[in-house]
């Protein structure tokens, strides 16, 4: 991953000038004869868009891996090629589907109506309860999200924000404010959209996988294995291709929803069945930058990591990641790429004899899924009691400080075991570590 400095070279920097603009509209003090008060309220708005935006770059970089560590891992792709199509993929998915975007957050928390609408109580400050709670949300969610990344180990972005909305809710609104569990016709909640598809994803993935990976070698057996590998790597790239398609029409419109609800709970917005463009555009291009940028110390644990994986190995994990989110969606379940890729690669490791699958590094993973969610609750859950002690101008501020701080922080550590391009195939010497690297890998940009 290329230093902050590289950001001014992607779509990103399109998105900052998108919401720079909408900005300078709202903050000048005369326009067309309105008088705009920079009010506490505006300004917890910005930092909420712009948290928002964060969180979906981080979702970019941190699920590259779903699509295209197998690609990459077998040569199907060279690196830098695959995070291109995966970016140009996620982009052109973001636009596909907002069905779902102004209702995301109901299924586990109550703090919207069903037409996606606020609740009414939450509007009587201005809306500033709800903008706080979606801010230490976001905040929480997005630590989580690097944390995760500098161990390189794959976790789901969405569990991430999913966990960071129920703390800052617990903490700004109360325990009765969480949707546990749904009304008994229904799976829904926090144990029914969350808990649930997380346990059962990446078991059916495998499962699948697993069965795909014997029978594409029981059918090409006798077939030499240069022929093999040259005919399967050119399925990977249309199954790595569905999948990043798949993964842009999901993981966009959740950050689009978050940001809509916070422009209705402002008063700056009023439609409850449309997201305004200028969103959509935005939320694309921070998704599709971050996945440009590439998370290559993910990238590096699921391709080379978990499993020596070939090319047949990586078009049967494909095609099952592929087969379980298309399938899911179809029926109404919320999976996690993260938890249905992880589990398709490890699979294909199963179905294939005489593999070696790296169990221990495979108990970090699930002990990473385990505590996304309490993590990320409990990190948005105190910056939220900060924010609230220290009042509605300084809190929210504050938030942000210490989020972009860890940031920093993360980013910097990185730079000491980098991951790059040039590394992220490079053969995986020391077992359970996401980063074994020579000396000379020590002096390449970080990941």
């Amino acid at each position: 991953m290329p230093g902050f400095y590289g950001l001014a070279r992607t779509p990103i920097a399109t998105a900052a000038t998108t919401w720079t603009s909408y900005v300078t509209e709202m903050t000048c003090t005369r326009r067309n004869g309105y008088h705009h008060e920079v009010t506490p309220e505006l300004v917890l708005l910005i930092l909420v868009v712009g948290t928002a935006l964060a969180f979906d770059f981080t979702n970019g970089f941190h699920d590259t891996a779903n699509a295209m560590a197998t690609s990459i891992a077998t040569g199907a792709l060279k690196p830098r090629v695959a995070v291109l199509l995966c970016a140009a993929l996620n982009l052109v998915g973001a636009f596909l589907s907002v069905e779902v975007a102004l209702t995301v957050t109901n299924a586990i928390v109550r703090i919207q109506n069903a037409d996606g609408t606020p609740r009414a109580d939450l509007l009587a400050d201005g809306g500033h309860s709800l903008l706080l709670v979606l801010l230490a949300g976001l905040a929480g969610a997005i630590t989580w999200n690097l944390f995760t990344w500098l161990r390189g180990l794959p976790s789901s972005s969405s569990h991430a924000m999913f966990g960071g909305l129920v703390g800052a809710t617990i903490a700004g609104l109360g325990v009765e404010s969480v949707k546990w569990v749904g009304s008994g016709s229904t799976l829904d909640g926090v144990v029914g959209k969350v808990i649930l598809p997380g346990l059962a994803s990446p078991v059916i993935a495998a499962l699948v996988a697993t069965v795909g990976t014997w029978l594409v070698f029981r059918i090409a057996r006798g077939v030499a294995a240069t022929t093999m590998e040259r005919g399967f790597r050119w399925g990977q790239i249309g199954t790595a291709s569905l999948v990043s398609l798949a993964h842009g029409a999901n993981d966009a419109q959740k950050t689009m929803g978050v940001i809509t609800l916070a422009l209705i709970a402002s008063g700056t917005w009023t439609n409850t069945h449309e997201i305004p463009l200028w969103v959509k555009i935005a939320c694309a291009l921070a998704i599709a930058s971050g996945t440009w940028i590439g998370g290559w110390r993910i990238i590096r644990t699921m391709g080379k990591g978990l499993v020596e994986i070939s090319s047949p190995q990586g078009m049967a994990a494909e095609a099952a990641s592929a087969a379980v989110i298309l399938s899911s969606s179809q029926l109404g379940f919320a999976l996690s790429t993260t938890h249905v890729a992880t589990g398709s690669i490890l699979g294909s490791g199963l179905g294939r004899k005489g593999a070696t699958v790296r169990w221990g590094l495979a108990g970090k993973m699930a002990i990473a899924w385990l505590i996304t969610l309490p993590a990320s609750a409990a990190v948005s859950a105190g910056l939220w009691l900060c924010a609230h002690l220290l009042g509605d101008w300084w809190g929210p501020l504050f938030t942000v400080a210490v989020m972009a701080s860890l940031a920093l922080w993360m980013f910097l550590h990185s730079r000491q075991a980098p991951i790059s391009p040039d590394n992220v195939n490079d053969a995986w010497e020391v077992p359970d570590s996401p980063a074994p690297l020579s000396e000379s890998a020590h002096e390449k940009v970080a990941s």
